[in-house]
């Protein structure tokens, strides 16, 4: 979808005449160097580790919004006990603990974490509580909603610059309304300039590249 609508193309510094392929591609360009398939609120799942002696995980995109009729953001969450790792064995001297693990840990073993337990924040961190046996868990899976529920100024800024820098560019050398998209790929990096990446920063998403 476009992130920036044709009653809004002047208002952001764009010809009235300007065609709504235009918008189309510098959107697309816009999700693909943010890593995500859209802006907008969509469902995500990520299945993370946890750092040991930690039960704290970093979720990869955001904002985190709640999906209304949904009140959280978090739809399901579930922690696994898994076997501990080498340097884990630090945390577990009590052998009665080291007993419960042995007993409890089963690879591939998950079990389902309240929600309305865990503490989350927009910025994607979670805290997650410790099981019934007070046992870490080794990973967490998180199905969860992020993106944006109204379109901001800095979204529709940075699609506006796109599409101007598209514009001109002579060595695109589009001569007609229609936009070819692998041509527009190929200059990514120049229509993706420095002031767009500012303006993207908040909602590219984390730890993938």
């Amino acid at each position: 979808m476009g992130y920036l609508q044709p009653v809004e193309y002047e208002s952001y510094g764009l010809a009235p005449d300007t065609t709504d392929d235009w918008v189309t591609v510098a959107s697309a360009l816009m999700e693909t160097y943010c890593r995500r398939t859209s802006l907008l609120v969509a469902q995500y799942t990520e299945r993370l580790r946890l750092t040991s002696g930690s039960q704290t995980v970093q979720l990869t995109y955001l904002p985190l919004t709640a999906s209304p009729p949904a009140v959280l953001p978090l739809i399901s969450v579930q922690g696994r006990y898994a076997q501990p790792r080498r340097d884990e064995r630090a945390y577990m001297r009590d052998w009665q603990l080291q007993e419960l693990w042995g007993a409890f840990s089963l690879p591939g073993s998950w079990v389902t974490i309240d929600v309305t337990t865990v503490d989350w924040m927009l910025d994607g961190g979670l805290t997650l509580p410790r099981s019934v046996l007070g046992l870490p868990f080794n990973e967490v899976m998180v199905t969860y909603t992020a993106g944006l529920s109204v379109i901001p100024d800095a979204i529709k800024s940075a699609c506006a610059l796109i599409v101007k820098n598209a514009q001109s560019s002579p060595g695109m050398n589009i001569k007609s309304s229609r936009v070819d998209m692998l041509q527009v790929e190929y200059f990514s990096d120049q229509l993706v300039d420095n002031t767009v990446k500012t303006l993207l920063r908040p909602w590219v998403a984390n730890r993938l590249g």
